[in-house]
């Protein structure tokens, strides 16, 4: 892997991690185009979780503030646990309330992402079943805003159960080709939740699930060493500074914005994916 391609692939993850077009289905598909070679599997899987580490970068600096408010909020609800005020804690306060949604709507990316981490890994570089997932991506992105009503909802308006529905919404981007925002937000929406507010939401839930992806792998990091270093950095400034941009564009674009327009996307990308896979015999029916 050259510095061009490098860039390339950063911008392309720091893009379609923000977008509701699936990151993991674009890069997969992109690498193919641009006939990026790694010398293992385990290198591969470093270059993602590099990857993964800048989109992490990016989200961290741009959500920052809220995340200290956050930390800081957690910190005083375990206060309230001692002195008996926790559940008026959570009414009263939105980062309390928000810090406990986050946690509990990271329990299903984390059990799933857990206990079939060997079958996702068996999807990876499988451009077929990019194709399919993206196709599925597109309904998923068309059906949410079809039975959507024009939600108002805000953080202190969710509860518990509907944390761990837009958690378990989220585990499907385990699967390449879903969009980890396209289904939090797809969620949060069916739900009731304003639109930027479902997109804020998505985002910060992400931050657990991404952090959580990148040391499960970083075992692997070390494989990078086979890899071009001025190569790893471009793709890790490339990915934080498209994927810093991408959640700006995207809490910009969502209230005005369909996400029929990425499901469209999604399906003629699929689409195109799946004739071509058949053309040159990835696939046969």
């Amino acid at each position: 892997m050259d510095i061009f391609q490098a860039i390339i692939l950063g911008i392309v993850q720091g893009l379609a991690e923000f977008l509701p077009i699936a990151s993991a289905g674009q890069v997969i598909i992109v690498s193919h185009i641009l006939n990026v070679t790694f010398p293992n599997q385990s290198g591969a899987i470093a270059f993602n979780t590099l990857l993964h580490l800048g989109t992490l970068t990016a989200v961290v600096g741009f959500f920052w503030r809220d995340l200290i408010k956050i930390i800081k909020a957690f910190i005083n609800s375990l206060l309230n646990l001692v002195q008996g005020t926790f559940m008026e804690g959570l009414k009263e306060d939105v980062y309390k309330r928000l810090a406990w949604l986050l946690i509990v709507g990271t329990i299903p990316v984390a059990i799933v992402g857990i206990l079939f981490t060997k079958e996702f890994e068996a999807l990876f570089n499988n451009v077929v079943a990019v194709g399919v997932f993206l196709i599925i991506n597109g309904f998923i992105l068309v059906l949410s805003e079809h039975f959507a009503t024009r939600g108002d909802k805000k953080v202190m308006g969710l509860t518990f159960k509907n944390s761990l529905i837009i958690g378990a919404f989220e585990s499907l981007a385990l699967f390449p080709g879903i969009s980890r925002s396209g289904s939090s937000i797809s969620a949060g929406l069916l739900l009731g939740l304003e639109r930027q507010c479902a997109a804020r939401y998505a985002f910060l839930l992400a931050i657990p699930a991404i952090a959580g992806a990148v040391l499960v792998e970083y075992k692997n990091i070390g494989a990078l060493t086979e890899t071009n270093t001025a190569s790893i950095i471009a793709a890790y400034i490339a990915v934080v500074i498209f994927g810093y941009l991408s959640i700006g564009l995207l809490i910009r674009l969502i209230k005005s914005t369909s996400l029929r327009v990425f499901a469209y996307y999604c399906w003629i990308v699929g689409a195109l994916t799946l004739i071509l896979s058949y053309s040159y015999g990835l696939i046969h029916f």
